[in-house]
């Protein structure tokens, strides 16, 4: 009994230790936001093992932050937790009309469920399958159903005033290739080749392109401007000054909403083959028999490319198959969040702080903490699916978007972290592999108009954590009470 009172005894002691510890930033990370002019009071940490019960830092970890693209962690959990890794969406397509001899003579009608990982090399595979049933020659047109989510008309402008830039592609039940196409600059003698890729029918490109013989390549999008002409959006003006020193270089855009881009570009994939689509529908409201039943990758594989280019169009699209799966469809934002919301509180997370729109973090209103972002980790790591959620995260030094950051860092390749960056927040979370073999949860979220000085310090606090500098020191006894069963710090 005395032995149980002493264990119990020097426990808490060390609790109330590890809590006051808890509440001293390292020197070197201070200084370096003070040297960035971002006050403590806009940031928010927290940094715990995974398996302790206590944190080695935690500071202003209740406050509503935005996350930025770290909300894509609490999407990806609730994705996880609710459909599996082995999850797939469908792609149905069918016909409205008899097949004879290769040729439909009707509709292709096509049904997205929100597979957000349609790219090219996965249309053209469908297209091949298609073939491989028989199908050669459509005396339809192309009929799209992207019923399985509603969704209200959106300016992709509004956020930032950059419509054609992928990362403001709406989401859509068909989606193809995220919604974005290349535009392709060559330089020719005097002249700019330009070219779309791929070549969409219903597009015309005017070419206002001039070579730049002294310019460096640096920022060379600058120097160019993209306007359409015409109210059909038919004729797409490119104008500027393009870098010779440049050579070849594509630039991703987003031209249209969803179901446009995708028409677009199966017709354009169908014509690369050999054939037409027709353009205007034979059969209006005809009755479709089965033709292919198209899966998706499975959600581990999408999480990946997902959380580490942070594409905001395949989480919206993840965001609203949650609404779907678990409500009914049509998928909505509203039924997103409810979704995401109670799949963190059935796993016991704090969801009193979330404010959740889209759920990829391209918003000014999401908020969490830095607390229940750290639960969501810690939750994570005590799941069956721990492996696919933490490998889908970009590695320090190593893959996406933290390829090129923290170049030289004696943590490059020893953390999975997720990045988020908009104007006045910057923000990284995930799991840091320490000097000693500990997996440790770290969220860092910064809140400011400096904030995109905030690099110093998140590699000040990621360098300190992984070299295990918040460690406290093993008190006497504390191993003996974790052998008799009376600690449980897990």
């Amino acid at each position: 009994m005395r032995s149980l009172f002493l264990c119990k005894w020097i426990l808490a002691g060390w609790l109330a230790a590890a809590a006051v510890h808890a509440a001293a930033l390292p020197p070197a990370f201070v200084a370096a936001l003070q040297r960035a002019n971002i006050p403590l009071d806009h940031v928010a940490v927290v940094v715990q093992p995974l398996d302790a019960a206590t944190p080695w830092l935690a500071h202003q970890a209740d406050a509503a932050m935005n996350p930025a693209s770290v909300m894509k962690l609490v999407t990806s959990f609730a994705a996880l937790a609710q459909l599996g890794p082995a999850f797939t969406w469908t792609t149905e397509i069918d016909a409205t009309g008899p097949l004879e001899n290769g040729r439909l003579d009707g509709d292709l009608v096509v049904r997205g469920q929100g597979d957000p990982s349609l790219t090219l090399e996965r249309l053209w595979l469908m297209q091949r399958a298609l073939r491989a049933q028989g199908v050669r020659q459509v005396s339809g047109g192309l009929v799209l159903d992207s019923r399985y989510f509603d969704l209200p008309e959106t300016d992709p402008g509004a956020f930032d005033d950059e419509p054609f830039a992928p990362y403001n592609a709406p989401a859509g039940a068909l989606v193809a290739n995220f919604n974005a196409v290349s535009l392709r600059f060559r330089p020719v003698a005097s002249e700019v080749a330009l070219t779309l890729d791929p070549d969409l029918p219903g597009v015309t490109l005017v070419n206002r392109v001039h070579v730049d013989e002294t310019a460096a390549c640096n920022g060379w999008r600058d120097a160019l401007t993209l306007a359409f002409v015409d109210a059909a959006q038919s004729e797409l003006a490119v104008a500027g000054r393009y870098p010779r020193q440049c050579g070849e270089q594509a630039w991703p855009v987003s031209l249209f909403e969803p179901a446009r881009t995708f028409d677009q570009v199966f017709r354009a994939l169908w014509r690369e083959s050999g054939d037409e689509l027709g353009g205007t529908p034979a059969a209006d409201g005809a009755v479709a028999a089965p033709l292919l039943r198209v899966a998706s990758e499975p959600l581990a594989d999408v999480l990946q490319r997902l959380n580490k280019h942070s594409n905001n169009v395949m989480t919206k699209n993840l965001f609203l198959t949650l609404g779907a799966q678990a409500y009914g469809a049509p998928g909505t934002a509203e039924k997103g969040a409810r979704a995401v919301r109670s799949a963190l509180q059935q796993a016991g997370i704090a969801t009193g702080k979330l404010v959740l729109e889209n759920g990829s973090g391209l918003s000014r209103i999401e908020r969490i903490s830095a607390a229940a972002l750290n639960q969501v980790l810690r939750a994570a790591w005590r799941s069956p699916w721990y492996a696919e959620f933490e490998s889908a995260l970009p590695v320090v030094g190593q893959d996406g978007t933290l390829a090129r950051r923290f170049n030289g860092s004696p943590a490059n390749g020893r953390a999975h972290l997720k990045t988020g960056t908009l104007r006045d927040v910057s923000a990284l979370a995930g799991v840091v592999f320490t000097a000693r073999g500990q997996r440790v949860a770290f969220v860092m979220l910064v809140n400011h108009a400096h904030a995109a000085q905030a690099t110093e310090a998140q590699r000040t606090l990621l360098e300190w954590t992984a070299a295990d500098d918040g460690a406290t020191t093993t008190s006497p006894g504390r191993e003996d009470c974790q052998r008799n069963g009376t600690a449980d710090v897990r």
